[in-house]
């Protein structure tokens, strides 16, 4: 045999022994190689590749691996993902160093290059995968659910939010109503994830998507059908202080024209991965612009909320058992709670912050509004309604966002008062 052909053979029989394995998840897996190795150096390939079409390659298969990985493998990837791909602290200290001494724009660019973590290019380029941007918001989502435990892994979620921040925002997200006619994917996922009032079953979700319910998600071009968020919003007459009716799905349909309020009952963030991706707000003005368009006799817009906080802040002040059944004594202590009781400079409640910061005012509290095992448990059977009016929304949240003050009816700054409880110094 000559040398050429015996050269062959050898590399043949190593490409034998370093042959892939499947194991049960259905990933390719090369014999005897570390797979977070593999994933990590695929990130290196990754970084250091030139041309797309390279790139998307590369990309898709750092993803897969990725996805492959065990918990107690990705644990031990997101490590290196902090170790390896933070910035240099030499680099940043000489950039830095450059610019005091002469902060001029190259040497602020420089400076802006040397503390950006070169992960944040890795995650621009793992997008280029066609499944790349879901992975990096499931990636986000478990970062931010292990990383109380993991505090190295913070700035890894913290680089995941800046980029989601810029690939989500409100010029790439999509508004689509979803009615029957919606593809069953998409009405299956609205069951899945639900997290205000549960759907039970189709027959359930079917009355929400009645003439007079509405329902709007955003969606991303790139998840077309993955909801990012939706809304539920129900058509009334006069606003609304119990929510049963809302849910009941054998409740008659109202006729639409001759509805007067919108009433958002539930929005739910379908993705944890973008916890805390601000498109909340724009979703909310949107919808009610919309239907104002669709239907002219609907002038107010208002939701029914819970007060999830509500309960847990009672049972911290030692309060007697009984006042859960004096409505005399629990209203007032709720509209201190929503006025008074903060968390920092904003209202401890956080149903409360969402909308107040979106532009909403306080209008009112509804006694055993949602009377159900959860609500008694979380808001002791109160809700609230926040209207949200177009024309004064932009103001009430400047004020809120500058000033942190609530807009709020006089009737519930009234009630508040009658709680005989101290100021808005009070802490949660």
């Amino acid at each position: 045999m000559s040398i050429g052909g015996l050269i062959a053979r050898i590399r043949r029989t190593a490409d034998v022994v370093a042959d892939v394995a499947r194991p049960s998840n259905g990933h390719r897996r090369p014999l005897g190689v570390d797979p977070t190795r593999k994933a990590i150096d695929l990130c290196r390939d990754l970084l250091s590749s030139r041309g797309e079409v390279v790139g998307g390659r590369l990309a898709s298969e750092a993803i897969s691996v990725y996805q492959a990985l065990d918990n107690a493998a990705r644990g031990t990837f997101f490590d290196r993902l902090a170790k390896d791909f933070s910035p240099d602290p030499q680099q940043v200290g000489a950039a830095g160093d450059a610019y005091r001494r002469n902060p001029s724009p190259e040497n602020l660019a420089r400076l802006q290059v040397a503390v950006e973590a070169p992960r944040r290019e890795l995650f621009r380029r793992m997008i280029l995968a066609p499944s790349g941007l879901d992975a990096l918001v499931k990636m986000r989502a478990q970062l931010l659910a292990d990383g109380k435990d993991n505090p190295a892994w913070t700035p890894i979620a913290a680089d995941l939010a800046h980029l989601l921040t810029n690939w989500f925002n409100r010029g790439f997200l999509v508004l689509r109503r979803i009615d029957w006619r919606t593809s069953a994917t998409v009405l299956e996922k609205l069951i899945q994830y639900e997290a205000v009032h549960q759907i039970v079953g189709w027959h359930d979700l079917r009355r929400r998507l009645e003439q007079d319910r509405r329902c709007y998600g955003y969606f991303h071009p790139a998840l077309p059908d993955e909801p990012v968020i939706f809304i539920e919003a129900a058509l009334t007459e006069g606003m609304s202080d119990n929510v049963r009716p809302l849910l009941d799905p054998d409740s008659p349909v109202l006729p639409p024209e001759r509805a007067d309020t919108a009433i958002f009952y539930s929005i739910t963030n379908c993705q944890e991965g973008l916890r805390g991706v601000p498109f909340g707000s724009f979703l909310i003005k949107q919808v009610a612009e919309d239907l104002a368009r669709e239907l002219p006799r609907v002038r107010r817009f208002a939701t029914l909320s819970p007060v999830p906080g509500f309960r847990a802040w009672l049972d911290r002040q030692a309060t007697p058992a009984d006042v859960l059944d004096d409505k005399e004594r629990l209203m007032p202590l709720c509209a201190h709670y929503l006025l008074n009781v903060k968390q920092g400079d904003e209202p401890a409640d956080p149903v409360a912050r969402f909308h107040l910061r979106n532009g909403a005012r306080l209008e009112r509290i509804n006694w055993m509004a949602n009377a159900s095992a959860e609500g008694l448990a979380k808001s002791a059977g109160l809700m609230v309604n926040y209207v949200y009016r177009l024309n004064e929304m932009e103001g009430n949240h400047e004020l809120y966002t500058r000033h942190y003050k609530i807009a709020a009816n006089w009737q519930m700054e009234s009630l508040a008062k009658r709680a005989g409880l101290s100021s808005p110094a009070t802490r949660s």
